[in-house]
This record gives C-alpha cells, sequence and structure tokens, in this order.
C-alpha cells in the first residue's frame, strides 16, 4: 500500500460483464484513449466483475471483440496481461483485504450486521416519513454480540464507510470545474461474499494500476466525495477526475439497454454501421468538430485527427442526444468514401449472414458482386441495407420472388409493356463485341431501345414504362439502376424473369 507520486498519464476504462457491451463503454474509452495517446501515455483495460449477480461469462470476450473492431485498443489489459495486473478484479481479492484492515483499524469503517429485510424496512420508514434514505448506523459502535440481541440481525457482516460530519462535497473537474455533490451515508465498501463493491475497488484498483486521470459518466460525481475521502484516509494520491456528459435518448432520458437498441454495441455490427464513423459519431457527440480554412465545420474526421488536437476544456459537459439520423447520414458519407473493392469487402458478411452468398463464394460471384456494389455505394446508409439490393443478382431466375407492393403496383398497361419488352430486347445480342454490325447488351444500349419502345412506342410516361421491367427483374419497387442491374444479369436471365412475370398476369 505504498503511497505514489502521479508519474506518467495513465487511464483506463473498466466495463463489468454484465450483458451486452454498452455504448457507452465505447464513448468512455474513445475520450480515455485519445487523451493517452495525444499525452504518449498508457491506457489500460480493466474488467469490474464483482457483480456476481448479474456476471455473464461472454461478456468479457464481447468487450474485448468490440473495442477491437472500433479500433479502440488497450496497452494493458486482462487478455494481454501489463505490470499492475491481475487486470481482472475478481482475481485481485486479496489486493483489498488490507485496505478493508486499515480503514477498520483507523475507525473510517465498522462492520454492519442487519440483514436485507431490515435494510428495506428502514428505506420504506425513511420514505414514509419523506426523510433522507440512507444508513441509520445502527451497527455503528456495537460488537458483534451487541448487534445480535437486536432484531434484523445478519451472520455475515458488510463493511461500511463512516462518513464524517464535515466531508468535503465539492471538488475540481477537468470539464466541469468546480463541482458540488450531494452528501453520501455510510457505504457499503465490503460485501457480505467478500467482494468489494465499486467504491473500494476503484479506489485501490486505481491506485494499484497508478491511474492518473479517471474519466467516466457524469453519473458518478455524486460517489466522488466518498472516493476521495478514501483517498485521504488510506494515504493515498488522488487522480484528477472528469466527468463526462451521459449519452441520452431523445426524450432526454439517460441511453439505456432496455430502452434503445442501440445502447448495444452489438447492434451497430448488425445494422451495419462502419466503425471508423460510429468512433467518429461518439467522439462529435460531446466535442466540438474542427473548422477548414473558411470556417466551416469538419465533421468527418478520424481517431488521430480527434487525438491530436483534444483538451478537456472542449468537452460540452451537456449530455448529448443520440442522434441515429446524424450518425446514419455520417455512416452514409464514410460507405461513399470506401475504395469500391474496400466497400464490396465489407458487405459480405451481411450477404452471408443473410443467405445471399455462401461463406467462400467464387471468383465470379464476387466479380459480379463488385459490380452490383459500385451500384448501391452511393445509395445506402448502412450495410445491412445492401441485401435486398444485392440479393436479387444472386437467386435463381425461377426462384425470384415478387414482393407484394410491387405487383400491386404493375398497373393496367404492365402486359402489354412486358409483351413489347420481350419483343424489343429479343433482337440485343448477350455477347456482341463488334458494335458496328449490332446492339450489344450493355446499359446503354437497353435504355435506348426502352425508351424507344415503350416511352416513344407505347406513348408511356417512363415511371409506368419502365416500372414492371423493374419489378420483373428485381422482384421489387426498389432496385439499383435498372439499365445496369439488366447488364450484369445479361440477357437470359432478364428475358427469363420478364417471361416468368408476363405469365403470372
Amino acid at each position: 500500500m505504498s503511497k505514489h507520486t502521479l508519474g506518467p498519464v495513465r487511464l483506463r476504462v473498466a466495463p463489468s460483464p454484465t450483458g451486452d457491451p454498452h455504448v457507452g463503454t465505447a464513448y468512455m474509452s474513445l475520450f480515455n484513449l485519445a487523451f493517452a495517446r495525444q499525452q504518449g501515455g498508457q491506457f489500460l483495460l480493466r474488467i469490474e466483475d464483482t457483480d456476481r449477480a448479474r456476471f455473464r461469462h461472454d461478456s468479457e470476450q464481447q468487450v474485448f471483440g468490440m473495442l477491437h473492431w472500433l479500433g479502440l485498443t488497450w496497452d494493458e489489459g486482462p487478455d494481454i496481461g501489463g505490470p499492475v495486473g491481475p487486470y481482472r478484479q475478481s482475481e485481485r481479492l486479496d489486493t483489498y483485504a488490507p485496505y478493508v484492515r486499515k480503514l477498520l483499524k483507523s475507525g473510517h469503517a465498522y462492520h454492519c450486521w442487519c440483514s436485507p429485510e431490515r435494510l428495506a424496512q428502514m428505506r420504506e420508514e425513511q420514505q414514509k416519513s419523506k426523510q433522507p434514505t440512507g444508513y441509520d448506523r445502527l451497527c455503528h459502535g456495537k460488537s458483534e454480540k451487541e448487534r445480535r440481541e437486536l432484531p434484523g440481525f445478519s451472520e455475515t457482516p458488510v463493511v461500511r464507510m463512516l462518513i464524517p460530519d464535515d466531508v468535503e462535497l465539492e471538488f475540481d473537474d477537468l470539464i466541469r470545474g468546480r463541482v458540488s455533490a450531494p452528501r453520501p451515508d455510510d457505504q457499503v465498501i465490503l460485501k457480505a461474499d467478500g467482494f468489494p463493491t465499486y467504491h473500494l475497488a476503484v479506489v485501490v484498483d486505481d491506485h494499484e494500476m497508478k491511474v492518473t486521470h479517471v474519466v467516466r459518466g457524469e453519473e458518478w460525481i455524486s460517489s466522488t466525495p466518498k472516493h476521495l475521502l478514501l483517498y485521504r484516509w488510506l494515504g493515498l494520491e488522488a487522480p484528477h477526475f472528469a466527468h463526462m456528459p451521459l449519452l441520452r435518448n431523445t426524450d432526454k432520458s439517460k441511453i439505456s439497454k432496455r430502452k434503445n437498441p442501440a445502447a448495444r454495441l452489438t447492434w451497430f455490427v448488425e445494422q451495419g454501421y462502419l466503425p471508423e464513423a460510429l468512433v467518429n459519431f461518439l467522439a462529435l457527440l460531446a466535442y466540438p468538430p474542427a473548422q477548414d480554412a473558411q470556417g466551416k465545420d469538419v465533421e468527418k474526421f478520424g481517431f488521430a485527427d480527434f487525438a491530436r488536437d483534444f483538451a478537456w476544456s472542449k468537452v460540452n459537459p451537456v449530455g448529448p442526444i443520440f442522434d441515429l439520423k446524424k450518425l446514419e447520414w455520417l455512416n452514409g458519407v464514410y460507405i461513399r468514401d470506401l475504395d469500391l473493392g474496400d466497400f464490396t469487402s465489407r458487405l459480405l458478411p451481411y450477404l452471408e449472414r443473410a443467405g445471399v452468398l455462401s461463406g467462400n463464394p467464387s471468383l465470379g460471384e464476387l466479380a459480379r458482386l463488385k459490380s452490383v456494389a459500385a451500384l448501391i455505394q452511393t445509395r445506402i446508409a448502412l450495410l445491412g441495407e445492401s441485401v435486398p439490393l444485392v440479393a436479387p443478382f444472386f437467386v435463381a431466375d425461377d426462384q425470384l420472388v415478387i414482393a407484394d407492393d410491387a405487383r400491386a403496383d404493375l398497373g393496367p398497361d404492365a402486359a402489354r409493356v412486358l409483351d413489347a419488352a420481350i419483343h424489343a430486347l429479343g433482337d440485343i445480342d448477350d455477347h456482341l463485341l463488334d458494335l458496328v454490325a449490332g446492339t450489344a447488351w450493355n446499359a446503354a444500349a437497353l435504355e435506348s431501345t426502352l425508351r424507344a419502345t415503350l416511352v416513344d412506342g407505347l406513348g408511356l410516361k417512363a415511371r409506368l414504362a419502365f416500372g414492371p421491367i423493374r419489378t420483373a427483374v428485381s422482384g421489387a419497387k426498389v432496385s439499383p439502376p435498372l439499365f445496369e442491374s439488366m447488364e450484369i444479369l445479361g440477357k437470359t436471365s432478364t428475358m427469363a424473369r420478364l417471361h416468368a412475370l408476363r405469365a403470372t398476369l
């Protein structure tokens, strides 16, 4: 328990493995990591798994996977080790015992034998009488024997802090300046199962791991006076604190996995957001964009740009609204800026999951996918939106399903449109290379032929003329550009699909 002077910058993120990783873990990791990298310091990952009732074995691996997906990598952690491990609290139980003994010996903590039933009754009575809720110190100053003679006794005690009447409630915050917190009650620091609570463990672990800056959500402001007391009582140097604004739903409530699927980090992968777009968006939630030479906001930026000019004074302390429309727009910008090959490869997991392509597509399938990808890259905001647009290019002609809304929108001219199109397209050669000798099956020739046949010949508006063709080719009302789609499908498939739809009319 030796005291150390705060040295090189060291920051940490400390998620609890109690379910799917929360988007707040990525948000906190981003700001911690940005400052650590700017200062040439270290970023640690610590797993706070002392909540055994809610512990989930797979959650830790999900945390690792999601932070790696986002590119938010750490220098020390449970998976890679480091000089101040172990990095799981459940593996550090022996570390906390000397600190608890010191607090008990100095009188800054005491045993509490109150049963859960007694505590629940106490809180109920306090609420009925409109008193502040908090422990009433029934056990303070009593021996186990003395307490056993009173009602509501539990055999296994917890350990509580003894909060003094003159507790300092103000502290300095890197984001908010001088902050005032409410008066705490006698917080439990060691549970009956022998596990420390967050309040003790976070202080001990941050000290032992030489953390210099604690960056966490604003909900922990009320706990900071307790933590500062523990630092003082244990003779430890306190770190700097920065309390980030909480992410909020559109109704201003705290974003949670119960109310908003976007609170789950895995949801962003499922929907098809790009990790670099999500990192950019999370930074913008609490940090102003840079400006270009003309004074316009530059909202698209990478992590390196963010870290280079990072300053706590620029963080907005007001809780930001998690605006998914803004994120979709930004994701679309990133998608459009991808190299076509990169974009195509990023589509594969979504197409494989949907059964559009196998896990090992052929070279021919990959070539066709790249051609289709070029048609849709500017038309989607999420990678997941590619599935219905790409699927018609990889389904057998006789397996193409016509969507109900597309069939209902065919109109009274659909039959004669299809008849005319089938007749006109029959003269186009699917494999002709000599353009002087005839018309080849390409987008330009297809558009020219169908316009002449359907718009000029039948006197139809373009939407009415091409709608049945689009439905026949793609099975949907909305598809990639029609004539380019027909070129990729080729004459055989296109004609088969036109005939198939005509046969149902």
